[in-house]
């Protein structure tokens, strides 16, 4: 992956960043619940009364908001350079971290470091500093 510096939108990154912050704020104003993509939709596998609705209506919205974006501008090309086996992989391991740290990066990182959470201080530190880390390793000791 590598990013085109020549058409780089720092205010339409800086318009995104600002949208999710109102929206996270709003969600735990509004609902008394972080705005964690995990736990939202972890919690449509395991139901309980009165909570599926809004559940639902928040997946939609993560589904839909590309489309109705693409309604506006195309959606920027998606090029993957991994293989499929290892994407599983990786996404394993992902979801393994998550339930073992209770939480994602929008629920740590974007949330939690917003209500200065010291959990969510030290969880993002080390999903960052792993991601670093294994990008380090496998792009230059490994030269994949």
């Amino acid at each position: 992956m590598t990013i085109d510096w020549l058409n780089f939108t720092p205010w339409s990154a800086l318009a995104g960043g600002v949208l999710i912050g109102i929206s996270a704020a709003l969600f735990i104003l509004l609902n008394g619940r972080i705005a964690g993509i995990t736990g939202i939709i972890g919690g449509l596998f395991k139901p309980a009364k009165n909570d599926m609705g809004w559940r639902v209506a928040f997946t939609l919205g993560l589904i839909i908001a590309p489309l109705v974006w693409q309604g506006f501008q195309p959606l920027p090309e998606i090029s993957i350079d991994a293989s499929f086996t290892l994407l599983m992989i990786a996404g394993l391991i992902v979801g393994y971290a998550t339930r073992y740290g209770s939480g994602c990066t929008s629920g740590h990182g974007v949330c939690g470091i917003a209500r200065l959470s010291p959990r969510s201080i030290v969880a993002t530190l080390a999903f960052m500093g792993t991601g670093f880390l294994t990008v380090f390793i496998v792009r230059h000791l490994l030269g994949a």
